[in-house]
């Protein structure tokens, strides 16, 4: 049995050897120009000129290409064309390219680049550089959303109790190790062939089609594998395969742009920032009456993916809890900064974090412990349990994953020992929390949910399957080989893998919204399953017997039962079918059912299914400095029936840290008057490393299958496992609150650096 093993990732032997190729690694061919991007140096102008002259007469530089050398449509973005690929007329953020040097040296493109300024005539312009400015001017990239359910202002208006608050989260860089990066080479008869590390190679295709304006059948593109994507080449690699597949077809050479890790920031966007404005009334047991919200988003100069973020985000602002009345409103705000994209969780994160900063304000308002609270509120399993876009919570394990989690965690006893510790130290503060995630998996546009792959079984027995996910790490191509070994009844050695290419599975969606394993894996056993039949059917012809009779395992194939049982090396019958001209190739395709989503009124069942999982963290915090450890956490996550332990547990721990980082200590920081985002490399954007990890980390997964038919009744786990990070931020924000009079939250944003947690420090001690 191949499905259900920690089998290693198929690609680890050739990582932990250097072994594994990413598009730099491909040899350059004769010929090979380096692109460099120039971008604007202000946040806001008019572009009047660019001196094309005065840089082609740059000692080394072959040529430079403008917004007029796009033949075709100069406009990269997903969803609304608000998104040049060059700049033209009007810049809108410092660091938006304007031109591209060639040369056949990338240090000389690079250096020729980065002295935009001196080529360019822009005259600046006002410039809204926060999310609140922009708001406050009435600027958005997309009409503001609207959810509501109940009678909010009449809830609001009998609540025992308000709330009236907001909550500041920060943004986050996808800081993949691989940067962006594209390699076009020209092709006969007006076609290209484009290398690129992205999460979606048919947008990719679509968009450089569009860009010289071609059909989208003289576009390939091809993905091995990414080193990380988190959502940052999910469409934001387009305007670098776009300028390399331009200047490739333009120059008749083959184009390579790799963009250095301070350009990276300075070009591109990240997760949304939002501002979260609340009214909320509940009970005197912590029970939420009625919650009124207003989402703000940094969504940056342009729309890129920031509506279905929103949408997301406020699907998930109810996380695990049963909120009766809510008057829910998200604006994305358009600033002159990067245009901000996806990242792992797509707006969840961000909407749920609101719920749960909210729960633990009402606990601290009511004297209670945090976690009585969240249980006071949390989804019913047969009342309470519609969510208030109009979705069943009819798979809710939360009750029962919570309870496993307090126990084994010991909750409650080291609630008591964190309380007796921060009685007898005055300065250093330990602080606890339990925070639960219930996630939606599918993408929120119905459409996007399919997916295909082919399976070719050559008459060695060995096998070949290619799909339209693309791997980034994560591991979907070990498990679409371990689904293929599985339905074949065959070892995993016989199946390989193969990149992501146009030209094989067309029209595919991005590998994001964690429906990569669930989508593809699906298409693939399709394709399998056929093959078997053609197989089980050839066999039942010649052994005079029922197809029903025949079976495939290890490696064999065994025909009938009984005395009169036969088995066979799995080759021997392809070779046998080979021979009596049975097709030993098949095409997959699987589109996930039942799914709904009126955009206008915001209802419907966007998800196929919930993920869930709860965490505990406890911390220890210096409030003299602000620093902090954390000392334990405890992980219970469920991943319904898991295709494979090992890569699962390698992403909850993966997503947790990620999160944790967000929550912490990656900190954007754009200056308040040039524009300029400030951190923009390694010295100046903390990401966590090996030392933050806790020296006590307990992850496990929750026994539990899918209810729903996905593949092999597993659950999707790229991205729910990211919130649980939550738990870290509210164990700071509990350490804080032992400094508090009683009654207290402490205000404290997000991420919670020693500069957030000081001013939540000096905030309750002058209460």
């Amino acid at each position: 049995m191949s499905a259900g093993r920690p089998t290693p990732h198929e690609s680890a032997h050739l990582h932990v050897q250097g072994q594994a190729t990413y598009v730099d690694d491909l040899p350059e061919l004769a010929g090979t120009l380096h692109a460099a991007l120039g971008w604007s140096p202000v946040a806001h102008g008019t572009l009047h000129a660019i001196d094309v002259a005065g840089l082609r007469a740059q000692a080394g530089v072959v040529a430079v290409l403008t917004a007029a050398d796009i033949p075709g449509l100069n406009d990269c973005g997903a969803i609304i064309h608000d998104d040049p690929i060059l700049a033209d007329g009007e810049v809108h953020y410092l660091g938006q390219p304007l031109f591209v040097v060639l040369s056949a040296h990338r240090d000389t493109a690079r250096r020729v680049a980065a002295r935009a300024q001196e080529f360019v005539t822009i005259t600046p312009l006002p410039a809204l550089l926060t999310p609140e400015q922009a708001h406050a001017a009435g600027r958005h990239v997309v009409p503001p959303m609207h959810l509501r359910r109940g009678d909010p202002d009449a809830a609001l208006s009998s609540a025992p109790h308000l709330l009236a608050d907001s909550l500041h989260v920060g943004g986050q860089e996808q800081f993949y190790l691989e940067g962006q990066i594209s390699y076009a080479v020209p092709k006969e008869n007006d076609s290209l062939f484009v290398h690129c590390s992205t999460q979606h190679p048919s947008e990719m295709q679509h968009v450089i089609a569009k860009a010289l304006n071609w059909h989208a059948h003289q576009v390939q593109v091809e993905c091995r594998r990414m080193g990380g994507g988190f959502g940052g080449k999910e469409s934001q690699s387009a305007l670098f395969a776009c300028v390399a597949a331009v200047a490739a077809w333009r120059l008749k050479r083959p184009v390579k742009l790799r963009l250095d890790r301070d350009d990276d920031f300075m070009i591109t966007g990240r997760r949304h920032c939002f501002v979260h404005q609340y009214r909320v009334g509940y009970d005197e047991a912590g029970r939420i009456q009625a919650a009124r919200i207003d989402m703000i988003s940094r969504a940056g100069f342009s729309a890129d993916l920031s509506a279905p973020v929103m949408t997301r985000a406020m699907c998930h602002f109810d996380n695990a809890y049963w909120l009766p009345h809510v008057d829910l409103h998200g604006f994305c705000a358009r600033t002159h900064t990067q245009s901000n994209t996806a990242f792992r969780g797509f707006g969840g994160p961000q909407g749920a974090l609101a719920i749960e900063y909210i729960l633990d304000s009402v606990a601290r308002q009511l004297g209670c412990d945090p976690l009585d609270v969240r249980l006071a509120n949390l989804y019913g399993q047969d009342e309470r349990n519609t969510t208030p876009y109009g979705q069943l919570v009819d798979d809710n394990v939360l009750p029962a994953l919570l309870d496993e989690l307090v126990q084994s965690s010991q909750y409650r006893e080291r609630r008591l020992a964190v309380a007796q510790f921060n009685a007898n130290s005055p300065v250093l503060k330990k602080g606890l929390a339990l925070t639960p995630v219930k996630f939606g998996i599918s993408f929120n546009v119905v459409h996007l949910n399919q997916a295909g792959a082919l399976v070719h079984v050559y008459n060695d027995g060995s096998i070949l399957v290619n799909h339209g996910g693309t791997e980034m790490g994560q591991g979907v191509n070990t498990k679409v080989a371990q689904i293929v070994a599985q339905t074949l009844g065959v070892s995993l050695d016989r199946v390989r893998v193969t990149a992501t290419d146009t030209s094989k599975v067309a029209n595919t969606s991005a590998t994001a919204a964690s429906t990569g394993s669930d989508l593809n894996g699906k298409a693939a056993a399709d394709a399998a399953a056929q093959i078997r039949e053609r197989l089980a059917a050839h066999l039942a012809e010649v052994h005079h017997t029922s197809a029903a009779d025949i079976v495939f395992e290890n490696d064999a194939v065994h025909v009938g039962g009984g005395s009169d049982a036969t088995s066979l090396r799995f080759e021997d019958v392809v070779m046998s079918a080979y021979t009596a001209r049975v097709q030993l190739w098949s095409d997959g395709f699987y589109a996930t059912p039942g799914l709904s989503w009126n955009r206008e009124t915001m209802q419907g069942r966007p998800f196929y299914y919930f993920a869930y999982g709860a965490s505990v963290s406890e911390v220890l915090l210096d409030t003299l400095t602000g620093e902090w450890k954390l000392l334990r956490t405890d992980l219970l996550h469920d991943v319904g029936r898991s295709i494979n332990p090992a890569i699962d547990i390698g992403q909850i721990e993966g997503g947790f840290i990620q999160g944790m980082g967000w929550l912490t200590s990656e900190e954007l920081y754009w200056h308040p008057t040039t524009g300029r985002l400030m951190t923009h490399s390694p010295s100046t954007y903390k990401i966590p490393t090996a030392s933050d990890c806790p020296p006590d980390f307990r992850v496990k997964l929750f026994a539990n299958e899918n209810r729903h038919d996905t593949i092999y009744r597993s659950k999707a786990v790229g991205e729910p496992p990211l919130l649980l990070a939550f738990s870290v931020f509210l164990a700071l924000r509990d350490a804080v609150a032992s400094l508090a009079a009683p009654g207290v939250a402490p205000p404290l944003r997000a991420p919670a650096t020693p500069e957030a947690l000081l001013d939540a420090i000096e905030a309750v001690r002058q209460t």
